[in-house]
């Protein structure tokens, strides 16, 4: 008795789920955790953007550090500085050229030591050649994936948009989707930017003259100044003081002027950079530098101990709210490009539901028709279980936060007609075991043991070809094979346990006559 009072509790319980969601007006009195489930891209409307990792832009600024990284290993003052000349980047593969050529060994060695198995290290007579493996670039590739994914995620979460999906396609692209988003220009905006911040000093002894040129001398670049036309610039050094990768947080703010600013705190190692930059160089200018353009070029009044700085640059408060966001979500490992985008109208979406309702409707239509046609009163009960395995799969699937889309629909709607073999088999079984002879209580639970096997068989199969499916698919794939998931378990729940316990009550203990049995 225990046990079908069990059942029994987790058949409410299942459908009580699914209430938020079969009627949204009664959502406000569930919990938070039972609420409606949420639509996907093709049933709510919303936006939809493909981005490519630009992996060259990358791999240039990784051949960049490699140059630097080469040139540090060689003048090492500690161990000591081997002679080179001709120190070239050509496409990622460092070159330089060792002067004697009894300390090729010992170059090559410390290259080794200091850039360790990323690299393939060879040397043709004085010419020593250094590149990254392909092992490295690969895991360059796979770990610039992941850090943007995360880094997209925690810039659109700030802004406050809701369900978002966001995951890897291809290798090397992020597949977003923004369910309910009309306008996603400002988020394409926000993606796109890498917000790599850096502060370097001014250059204050270049001339007018170089200036107009546009020929920066070695180891000054000249930056657009964006508080200024188009064509001011600054003459930065190009060697970074502070790096925005110690930035630990970032806000919108109001300075003395109550103009928008943006403050920022740094970790301990970005803190202490900074206040020995703002020491060592009182009454000069630094310049705060994202993605390449001079956000601001203060003059150092006193030294900033703290580690909170304060950016100005005529901004509006939304524009210091983006570039906080920008800023604290943390720069893009490589630049993103936006190589597809997709918007979907909420009425398209609207008509998607209503037909998805209505092929949902049908099919249990249909399936409820025939088993009450074939196997009269256990065809009622059959159909009750049907309706109930339903509002489980929605409910379920509501609770685990999982978002229907409209090949998710098409996955209850299998999963519908699945779940009827789940009962033909028991039935069928029932009607033999009485054509040899068994009582009709006999029968039902032969029936429903000796047909165990092939039922759990069938279902077991069909939910490891799902999570195959959604471990291996993407998008609306995964989304079919979350509902066909759900749904299998629910089906064996609802069409074995649940439609037994039932049964037994219908036949309370008495052989009565099951009506779909004609006896030889």
């Amino acid at each position: 008795m225990f046990k079908k009072l069990a059942i029994i509790f987790v058949a409410v319980f299942g459908v009580l789920l699914a209430v938020p969601t079969l009627a949204p007006s009664l959502a406000p009195y569930f919990p938070s955790w039972i609420q409606p489930i949420s639509l996907g891209l093709d049933l709510k409307g919303g936006a939809q953007l493909l981005l490519e990792v630009d992996t060259d832009t990358m791999f240039r600024e990784k051949g960049m550090q490699l140059y630097d990284e080469v040139r540090s290993a060689m003048v090492d003052r500690d161990k000591g500085v081997i002679r080179f000349s001709n120190l070239r980047n050509n496409d990622g593969m460092v070159s330089l050229v060792v002067r004697d050529e009894t300390e090729i060994s010992d170059a090559k060695g410390r290259l080794k030591r200091v850039l360790g198995d990323s690299v393939d290290i060879s040397s043709d007579k004085k010419t020593i050649y250094v590149a990254y493996t392909e092992k490295a670039k690969t895991e360059m590739v796979q770990d610039a994936l992941a850090r943007s994914i995360e880094i997209v995620r925690r810039r659109i979460d700030a802004l406050g948009t809701k369900e978002p999906s966001i995951q890897s396609q291809g290798g090397k692209y992020i597949l977003i989707q923004l369910p309910g988003v009309d306008n996603p220009e400002r988020i394409k905006e926000l993606i796109g930017q890498t917000a790599k911040m850096t502060f370097h000093l001014v250059n204050e002894d270049i001339t007018q003259e170089q200036l107009n040129s546009g020929h920066a001398p070695k180891g000054t670049e000249f930056l657009p100044f964006i508080m200024e036309s188009p064509s001011q610039v600054i003459p930065v050094y190009s060697r970074i003081e502070v790096s925005g990768e110690s930035l630990k947080d970032s806000q919108a703010d109001f300075d003395q002027n109550r103009m928008p600013v943006v403050t920022t705190t740094f970790d301990a190692t970005g803190a202490r950079k900074f206040a020995k930059l703002t020491t060592d160089h009182v009454n000069e200018r630094f310049a705060i530098v994202l993605d390449g353009k001079v956000l601001s070029a203060p003059v150092i009044r006193e030294p900033i101990p703290g580690g909170r700085g304060q950016i100005s640059g005529g901004f509006t408060l939304q524009e210091a709210k983006d570039l906080a966001v920008l800023l604290r979500s943390g720069a893009l490992p490589a630049p993103l490009q936006v190589i597809e985008e997709r918007t979907v109208g909420a009425g398209l979406g609207a008509d998607t539901i209503a037909a998805g309702k209505i092929a949902s409707l049908a099919g249990m239509i249909f399936i409820m028709i025939f088993m009450i046609f074939c196997y009269r009163a256990f065809g009622v009960i059959a159909s009750f279980v049907l309706i109930i395995n339903l509002a489980m799969i929605i409910g379920i699937s509501a609770v685990l936060g999982a978002t229907l889309t409209l090949p998710g629909i098409a996955g209850i709607v299998l999963t519908l007609g699945m779940a009827v073999d789940a009962n033909i088999l028991p039935f069928e079984r029932i009607r033999d075991e009485i054509r040899e002879g068994s009582t009709p209580l006999r029968a039902v639970e032969a029936g429903f043991h000796r047909s165990m096997k092939a039922v759990m068989d069938g279902n077991l199969t069909n939910l490891i070809c799902s999570l195959v499916l959604f471990q291996f698919g993407a998008g609306p794939i995964r989304g079919f094979a979350v509902t066909l998931s759900v749904g299998v378990l629910t089906t064996l729940f609802t069409c074995v346990s649940l439609s037994k316990v039932i049964i037994d009550w219908y036949m309370n203990g008495k052989n009565k006559k099951i009506g779909y049995v004609k006896n030889k």
